[in-house]
């Protein structure tokens, strides 16, 4: 292990390498490295053409100048493989505006892949992305059109008389990943970080791929003095060692600070979070907590989802569910916005690869995920809204393989007004976006495959629930006060099957106190 600086790390990538970069969000960010390639390629025009692979990618909204975006400047990369690019805006932009060819695969399957090409195996056979817009008969996980030109990811086979998809294997010159300490051996802890990621299958893809491993790291300490235990990534993986500190400028960026409670080293107490507004977000978080049973295990997805855990919490429920994130993250409460992905007071943390074979074997009892579009057959899509990219993220591999679903958003975007009261809901001002449309733009859900295997899968808005079929999506209730006509149907694209049984929403939804509902 060598130590160096960010400036000298950069220049061990050459143009045309396939590079790794680790992070999810605000977690996990190697970010000096990304600053520098940025700032090298700037000056010098190099290196370009790169192929990045990333999974939950590193970002944050707030900001256009850190993690993934740091790449998106034309002809720095020649090529994306990627899981999620929720908080790289400019970079999933910059994908949208067909800069260079990307696909976007499921998480899961990212993980799992980055396992095999360590193990030197072909690839990674699964159901994974079955009748989505992974699947080759579809999009092939095309996200633009200059990936339709590009050597294809992922082929349709056949294996013991079932379908499958797989995913080809492919080298991996340099792994760019983010540790808290290494000590003078190149030995790597994760112990301040709040997730443990993928940088031990991305280490060791990159060194089996006869490439090499720039860990970023806050302090260096002397060998010996790490517990073997906490020891995630060995020395035998590291070639080079960058010493920076997070920018505390950032906020919560790349968790600057040491939080006991988000890393298992403390308990916090539970008042301490503090409930959250009561609008037409968290009218959606309640209802989708009301479909909760005690004593599941559930997965929250990003955004409106995570609210799920606050109500849960204000209501005095969350002890009465396990929690469960792709990330690695099994109880506690979850956070939200550049920190999701972590949670205070978690019963373990594990690596996503670990997480993803349980959720791909079934493990989830239900998943609360968002929704951008809803179309006439059920499909859902999360992961392309016009020109910008997303991706799945753990998506698809969440809602192939659990037995509930629960998709929550509001009816319309932009500029939705509503106002909220004991009596119900009231539309000041009309979203300028239908989200329940003819056709999805992509299908990162696929109805087809859950009316196969049977999944209970709900659809719920501020203003009315729906149902999934086998002749198509239900409406079972509308908020109190809402029109049917004008508020709902006047604001879709297709006409729902209306239940014989159409519900109101329950009135204690829309109440600003505390609902007092406790889970059955």
């Amino acid at each position: 292990m060598k130590v160096v600086s960010a400036e000298q790390a950069v220049k061990l990538i050459k143009s045309n390498d396939t590079i790794g970069v680790s992070g999810s969000g605000g977690s996990g960010s190697p970010e000096a490295v990304l600053q520098e390639i940025l700032k090298r390629y700037k000056k010098t025009n190099s290196p370009k053409n790169l192929t990045v692979v990333a999974g939950i990618s590193p970002g944050n909204l707030t900001y256009e100048d850190v993690g993934m975006n740091c790449l998106a400047e034309p002809g720095l990369v020649g090529k994306a493989i990627c899981a999620h690019l929720g908080m790289g805006k400019k970079f999933g932009i910059a994908i949208g505006e067909n800069q260079f060819p990307a696909f976007g695969i499921p998480l899961g399957v990212y993980t799992h892949l980055l396992r095999a090409i360590a193990g030197k195996k072909p690839g990674v056979v699964t159901h994974i992305g079955l009748n989505t817009f992974v699947d080759p008969r579809i999009e092939g996980a095309r996200e633009n059109e200059k990936a339709k030109d590009a050597d294809p990811i992922v082929e349709l086979v056949q294996i013991g008389g079932e379908e499958k998809l797989f995913f080809k294997s492919f080298p991996i010159q340099v792994a760019l990943i983010k540790a808290t300490y290494s000590d003078t051996k190149g030995n790597l802890s994760l112990e301040w970080e709040p997730i443990i990621g993928e940088q031990f299958q991305l280490a060791a893809a990159a060194h089996n791929s006869g490439g090499i491993v720039i860990a970023e790291v806050e302090k260096i300490v002397e060998y010996g003095t790490l517990k073997a235990k906490d020891v995630l990534i060995p020395g035998r993986l590291v070639d080079f060692v960058v010493v920076t500190k997070p920018d505390r400028s950032k906020g919560d960026y790349n968790i600057p600070k040491h939080v006991p409670g988000l890393v298992g080293k403390k308990k916090i107490e539970l008042s301490e979070i503090k409930p959250v507004e009561l609008n037409e977000r968290k009218i959606c978080a309640r209802r989708a907590m009301m479909e909760l049973n005690k004593g599941v295990l559930v997965n929250l997805g990003v955004g409106m989802p995570e609210l799920v855990a606050n109500v849960l919490n204000e209501e005095g429920g969350i002890s009465d569910i396990t929690l469960s994130i792709e990330t690695g993250i099994t109880g506690g409460v979850a956070q939200s916005g550049v920190t999701f992905g972590v949670a205070f007071n978690a019963d373990s943390i594990i690596g996503d690869a670990d997480m993803f074979d349980l959720y791909d074997g079934g493990m989830l009892d239900c998943a609360v995920l968002g929704l951008a579009q809803v179309d006439k057959e059920g499909n859902v899509n999360v992961s392309k809204f016009g020109k910008r990219v997303t991706g799945p993220g753990g998506f698809i591999n969440i809602t192939q393989n659990t037995p509930k679903i629960i998709f929550i958003g509001t009816f319309t975007s932009g500029d939705l007004d509503v106002q909220v009261n004991s009596r119900g809901l009231k539309i000041k001002n009309e979203g300028k976006a239908k989200k329940f449309v003819d056709k999805v733009q992509q299908i990162t859900f696929s109805a087809k495959n859950a009316i196969k295997n049977k999944q209970d899968i709900i659809y719920v808005t501020e203003r009315a629930v729906f149902k999934l079929t086998p002749k198509g999506v239900e409406l079972i209730e509308i908020a109190p006060n809402v029109d049917l006509k004008k508020d709902i149907l006047g604001n879709m694209e297709f006409k729902p099957i209306i239940s014989k049984t159409l519900k109101t929403m329950d009135k204690k939804i829309f109440n600003p106190k505390k609902m007092g509902y406790k889970l059955m």
